[in-house]
């Protein structure tokens, strides 16, 4: 695959609703779509960087500065065999691995449609359909939480996620698992505690939860191994594994007993695989996260949560959980089972509509 040209856009769409986490609040989202032509066939990625540096030190800003001036130039011209040996033209740009997944997605996209083979087929995924669930935001009170919980588990979710926050979390999950005793529940604090002050969750310990995802800071390894010996709930990690080399040292620690994989936060494809293929050989559970993604990073997702490792429902979930319409022709729907299913056409399986990307786009630049 010679890289021709690139054509970066600035893409930003409005939420359903307000999406709040602990360290920040969404009234829409943010994103660079990329179109990539090798050897005259389009392949399409999404880096999954937001406006705000709430979730990652990387924003739309920054990464449109790393694309534009120095990832795009690097790959320009370039022949590669595997869409994962971008990887080894990238080194030379510390961190900003959400770039770099970026441009590793369109070349899967172009890679499956010059092999007429689906993402699902390349990557060796073993599902027609994978398992899901929602993320659901910090709500105003318990009961509006419990609520919208309700509403979520009636469009047919079977696994909840509550985001939690300090003073937003014992009560609220409390409620939700008063409401609903045998839903499959989780919760996410996005790093918001520290190793003292998560002693408050321990009350989460007799709710019956499927774990309880990144409670302290990214770079707190060693602190969630003392954390994880105090719960008898998995502590999952996500924010602070950005390598296979993380996930080894997080495991080794004692840090964790699961592990979310987000193909954007680990740098590509091929790297979020090399962390699954790892914890496969550990029995150590994974799920694919979710980063509010259009159509064209949920079907990538898809994708990779058919691999054999993905045991545990992802945050993939329906189009219309997040937009009221799309930049992908393919609207994906939650099936009666709480699954979806994976795209099956060649490459990431999905087709841009062009009337709705040109639409929410702010900003556009072709390279060269």
């Amino acid at each position: 695959m010679i890289i021709e040209s690139v054509v970066l856009r600035h893409v930003r769409m409005p939420l359903r609703s307000t999406f709040e986490i602990s360290s920040s609040r969404s009234d829409d989202r943010d994103c660079i779509l990329l179109e990539v032509i090798a050897d005259g066939v389009v392949g399409y990625g999404e880096c999954v960087a937001d406006r705000d540096p709430g979730y990652s030190y990387e924003t739309v800003g920054t990464s449109w500065h790393i694309l534009k001036e120095f990832l795009i130039p690097a790959v320009l011209g370039r022949d590669y065999i595997e869409p994962g040996d971008v990887q080894n033209t990238a080194q030379f740009i510390k961190g900003h691995l959400m770039s770099k997944a970026a441009v590793e997605m369109a070349l899967w996209d172009i890679k499956g449609k010059q092999e007429g083979r689906s993402l699902r087929n390349l990557l060796g995924g073993i599902r027609s359909k994978v398992d899901v669930g929602v993320s659901v935001g910090i709500q105003a009170s318990p009961q509006v939480l419990v609520n919208t919980v309700q509403d979520y588990i009636n469009q047919g979710y079977r696994r909840i996620k509550i985001k939690i926050k300090p003073q937003k979390d014992i009560e609220e999950t409390q409620a939700v698992r008063k409401a609903f005793p045998d839903i499959l529940l989780q919760v996410d604090a996005n790093s918001a505690y520290t190793l003292e002050s998560a002693d408050t969750l321990k009350p989460l310990d007799d709710l019956n939860l499927l774990l309880i995802e990144q409670p302290l800071n990214e770079d707190d390894i060693i602190d969630h191994a003392q954390l994880q010996s105090k719960f008898r709930t998995a502590i999952c990690l996500d924010e602070s594994i950005l390598s296979v080399r993380h996930a080894r040292q997080a495991l080794d620690l004692g840090a964790c007993r699961i592990i979310n994989i987000k193909p954007g936060r680990v740098g590509g494809i091929s790297q979020a695989m090399l962390i699954h293929d790892y914890c496969y050989k550990r029995n150590i559970p994974v799920w694919c996260g979710g980063m509010l993604e259009t159509g064209v990073g949920r079907a990538a997702n898809l994708a990779l949560a058919s691999l054999p490792g993905f045991t545990l429902p992802g945050d993939i979930s329906a189009t219309e959980r997040y937009y009221f319409e799309d930049i992908t022709q393919q609207w994906f729907i939650l099936n009666s089972d709480s699954t979806i299913t994976v795209p099956d056409k060649p490459g990431l399986g999905i087709d841009i509509d062009m009337k709705n990307l040109n639409k929410y786009t702010l900003e556009k630049l072709a390279l060269p």
